[in-house]
């Protein structure tokens, strides 16, 4: 199993599959995702986090930020 912080509130994330789970037979799903956003910033973000985030606009880095 491997995990990452989220960049938006540090929470340690899981990341299913890959050779982490080769040896455990995890199958877990995976607990966030990779956001590009159109202000060319990129960020790993828990879904609750990405639940966060405003859906009326655009998101950008500031708004990641500000998480």
């Amino acid at each position: 199993m491997t995990k990452e912080p989220c960049d938006g509130c540090g929470k340690s994330v899981r990341i299913g599959g890959g050779i982490g789970d080769f040896w455990s037979f995890s199958n877990e799903s995976t607990q966030g995702i990779t956001l590009e956003l159109e202000d060319g910033g990129e960020f790993f973000l828990c879904y609750d986090c990405i639940d966060r985030l405003p859906e009326d606009r655009a998101v950008t880095t500031a708004d990641v930020e500000g998480l």
